[in-house]
This record gives C-alpha cells, sequence and structure tokens, in this order.
C-alpha cells in the first residue's frame, strides 16, 4: 500500500474499466493512494454504476461523473439537476452554450456545488479528425473558441489536451477567472504508450502549463504495480515542467 502523503488531490484516476466489481476492486487495491476517481460512461450505464459513484463519494473520495451531457437544454438541465442531487464533484458536458447554460441551471436548482466541465475537443480526435468531421478550424482554434464561450456561460472549467492547457490559462486570467479548472486527459508519464490519444503531455508538463487536475487511466490500470503506477505519477507531478 502506497503511504497517503503520495496521494495528489489533482491525480483523478480514470476507472476505464467493464464492470463495477473491477472498479470497486482497483479503488480498494488503490487505498489511500489515490483521491479521486472519474467514471465514464461504461461504467455510469451498468447496472449499479450510479450507485458505484454514490458509493466512492461516501467513502470521502472525489467523484467526477463523465456524463459528456449533450441534449436539448431542458433535458440537460434536468440531467444535471439530477446527477448533482445525487451527489457528484466534477460533471461534463459538452461545450455548446445552449447545453452548457443548461447545466449551470440546472446545478443551480440542486443547491449543490457540483463543478460543471465543458467538453472542448476530445483529446483523441487530431485536426484531421476534425477535417473530416466537418470542421474549418484545428483543435488549438476550437478550443479556444469554446473555452471563451465556457467562461462566458459561466461554466467551473474545461476539459482540455495538455496542448491547450496554457492557451485555457491565460483566457481565464484576462476573464477574471483564475480558479477556473482545467482538467486535461491524455496525460502519459515518461516513456509511457499513448494508446487512442493524440495531442498529450508527461503529468509535470501539464501541470507547468496550467492544468488544474489530471485524468489517467490506462498507464495505472494496465501497470504490472497500479499502487506503483500510481505513486510514480504523483510523484512526477512534483517535478518541474
Amino acid at each position: 500500500m502506497t503511504s497517503p502523503l503520495l496521494a495528489d488531490p489533482r491525480l483523478i484516476v480514470g476507472l476505464d474499466l467493464p464492470s463495477v466489481e473491477a472498479a470497486r476492486g482497483m479503488v480498494d487495491q488503490l487505498a489511500d493512494g489515490a483521491l479521486a476517481y472519474k467514471i465514464g460512461l461504461t461504467l455510469l450505464a451498468r447496472p449499479g454504476g450510479v450507485a458505484f459513484a454514490h458509493e466512492l463519494k461516501a467513502r470521502g473520495k472525489t467523484v467526477f461523473q463523465d456524463w459528456k451531457l449533450h441534449d436539448i437544454g431542458a433535458q440537460v438541465q434536468g440531467a444535471t439537476r439530477s446527477v448533482a442531487e445525487g451527489g457528484c464533484d466534477l460533471l461534463t458536458v459538452h461545450a455548446e452554450p445552449q447545453v452548457m447554460r443548461a447545466a449551470v441551471a440546472g446545478r443551480d436548482q440542486s443547491g449543490t456545488d457540483t463543478k460543471i466541465l465543458a467538453v472542448t475537443v476530445l483529446t483523441s480526435l487530431s485536426d484531421a479528425d476534425l477535417a473530416e468531421i466537418g470542421y474549418g478550424a484545428t483543435a488549438a482554434d476550437l478550443v479556444a473558441r469554446r473555452a471563451q464561450q465556457a467562461l462566458d456561460c459561466g461554466v467551473d472549467g474545461v476539459v482540455a489536451s495538455p496542448l491547450e492547457a496554457a492557451m485555457v490559462r491565460s483566457l481565464a486570467v484576462a476573464a477574471g477567472r483564475p480558479e477556473f479548472l482545467i482538467v486535461t486527459p491524455g496525460v502519459r508519464p515518461a516513456g509511457a504508450d499513448l494508446g487512442d490519444q493524440r495531442r498529450t503531455a508527461t503529468p509535470a508538463a501539464a501541470l507547468a502549463a496550467g492544468a488544474t487536475h489530471l485524468v489517467v487511466a490506462r498507464p495505472i490500470l494496465e501497470a504490472a504495480s497500479p499502487v506503483m503506477a500510481t505513486a510514480r505519477i504523483a510523484a512526477e507531478m512534483l517535478q518541474p515542467g
């Protein structure tokens, strides 16, 4: 078991596992070495998936429910209120103005302090992928536009790749929002396989660029020792970027 002193609240372990049982086993294995967890659609859609998220919250963990809500405003507002009332620290929605405004309204109705994060551009997408979808902007340009809209709509932060973190931080400071959250997936320890991620950086580099939280899944979940992998990443987070 790792020492609690090695845990870093800025590190969010992505529980990208096929079952609630596997996810619970990973949480038990990491014990005090991890303080925050992301639960994505695969687990949330499982029977007991939402209850598992609530279980982690009751265990004192920071819980990031990665729903990536995207629907008409009324549905997003209602869903956000429901998720927030159930107990959730961080909740994702897509970074479209109508969606973001509805999410903020739903959270406010819940009377909770759930933080709304707007997903800018998925870290698996390259400029070529965006062109294939039909966007005329690069990933960096699209992130900048959506980050500014997120600031204007009053959400609490964005999800963006480490490569755009510095730009988003600059926009947030200019808007008088130094507390604005920048949550970065696509973080890989030095020497790690990139997997399906395209826009990546090391933990230290992502934090130096302005990220407030790092989401790491595969380098921990697929490690021979997830406990030691988590501890090594926490140590890397303390190094200069």
